[in-house]
């Protein structure tokens, strides 16, 4: 079976040409450069990409605040997973060489900057172009970009196509002794998430949870990351979930005290984090309430049985994220934690 990219075409041959600095255009999907007489076409992945890509990245975004480089080996990583498609990722070439990319990852309506070459910035817009049109070509009706609040240029340039700011991603962290201790502890019963719970859950995280409720059941139960026995729900005396929390340990996760907390990095566990690439973070908490009314006294009753649940000695510190379009759950977090810092979610309609 042959292999097709966007727009229709076999996978790694151009899908657009392009050019830098003033672009004329001379045929039906070309343009060229009117002072160099250079075209740049654009085209979807093939194998031997991935060192490109790190060395482009590393050689446009060296110099933003807080660059870390990138490796080509965790750009393999994705390239050769189960169900990597080869047509949501372009490049622009230029001759023989290939002067920058864009990336869109359409299980999560992400879509990246496109990172060019210095001297090659006009390949930018084409670059964006293609990703976009993938995006529609598969049938999403948004997108979303997510980059530190620090990266000027970069927002700038989705800012100027039409992002706008939906939230921002607030990161949390506090030190366990710091944390208020119950006197006496809930009356209510505390106990773990059943399937049955899903749809009290959905409800609960409406305007939350970034996967439909037909997927969380999966997410939950299925999840390679934690186990659903790290999920726990408050509950009225006559069974009713009134707030569901979760509580993460493990050794090998990173210190929330050592992490970029303006990276643009969600936090495995985190409600507002699924279906995302995530960063697992140890000794994190989240939690959803069915009245927002009632998510201090809740939120801290889960709280403490998450925190007695991590009984392995590798939790210093507890982690936690919010997205700002949940007040009631700020307020709690802003309450018993201490900000770290935070990024912005920048999406446009399709």
């Amino acid at each position: 079976m042959k292999s097709t990219g966007i727009f229709g075409i076999r996978n790694a041959k151009p899908i657009l040409a392009g050019c830098r600095l003033v672009m004329k255009r001379v045929a039906s999907g070309e343009f060229i450069d009117s002072h160099t007489d250079n075209t740049v076409n654009i085209r979807t992945f093939k194998p031997g990409d991935e060192v490109t890509q790190a060395a482009l990245f590393n050689v446009a975004a060296f110099s933003l605040p807080g660059f870390k480089p990138a490796n080509a080996e965790d750009v393999k990583k994705r390239t050769r997973g189960r169900g990597f498609d080869p047509t949501t990722r372009v490049y622009a070439e230029e001759g023989n060489q290939v002067v920058g990319y864009c990336t869109l990852e359409p299980e999560q309506e992400r879509i990246s900057f496109p990172w060019c070459k210095k001297g090659h910035e006009s390949a930018a817009g084409p670059l964006f172009d293609a990703a976009l049109q993938a995006a529609g070509e598969r049938g999403l009706k948004k997108v979303f970009a997510a980059y530190r609040r620090d990266w000027e240029p970069v927002l700038k340039f989705f800012a100027d196509r039409g992002f706008a700011v939906a939230r921002e991603v607030i990161n949390y962290w506090a030190d366990p002794v710091d944390l208020p201790t119950q006197v006496s502890r809930t009356k209510l019963p505390i106990n773990r998430l059943q399937r049955t719970d899903i749809p009290a859950l959905a409800a609960m995280g409406k305007g939350v949870l970034r996967l439909p409720e037909d997927k969380l059941e999966n997410y939950f139960f299925a999840n390679p990351y934690f186990p659903a026995e790290s999920l726990l729900v408050l509950r009225s005396p006559e069974g009713t979930p009134l707030a569901i929390g979760i509580g993460l340990e493990s050794a090998t996760y990173a210190d929330v005290k050592k992490v970029d907390p303006l990276a643009p990095c969600f936090r495995l566990g985190a409600f507002g984090s699924e279906g995302f690439n995530t960063k697992r973070v140890n000794g994190l908490f989240s939690f959803l309430v069915a009245s927002p009314g009632n998510a201090l006294t809740a939120g801290l009753a889960l709280l403490t049985e998450a925190s007695q649940e991590m009984t392995d000695g590798t939790v210093t510190a507890i982690a936690a994220q919010c997205p700002s379009d949940a007040p009631h759950l700020l307020a709690f977090y802003a309450r018993y934690f201490k900000e770290q810092g935070r990024f912005p979610m920048l999406e446009k309609l399709l």
